[in-house]
């Protein structure tokens, strides 16, 4: 597998894992749930934290 599809596979992952944050936040926000709100921020931050280096790394369109 070239380099370039595994990056996509490894930023797709990640931005799923974002958008199930985005979702858990809001289901947590309407149920008024602090723990679950707390939770659902830290979830989505730590897959903003993780999506950075993926994208800052990502190989060439050519590779």
């Amino acid at each position: 597998m070239s380099p370039r599809t595994v990056w996509q596979f490894n930023f797709t992952g990640w931005l799923l894992f974002t958008v199930s944050a985005v979702f858990f936040l809001w289901g947590t926000w309407k149920a008024g749930d602090v723990i679950g709100i707390l939770a659902s921020l830290a979830f989505l931050i730590a897959c903003i934290v993780f999506i950075i280096p993926v994208w800052i790394h990502r190989p060439g369109k050519g590779d």
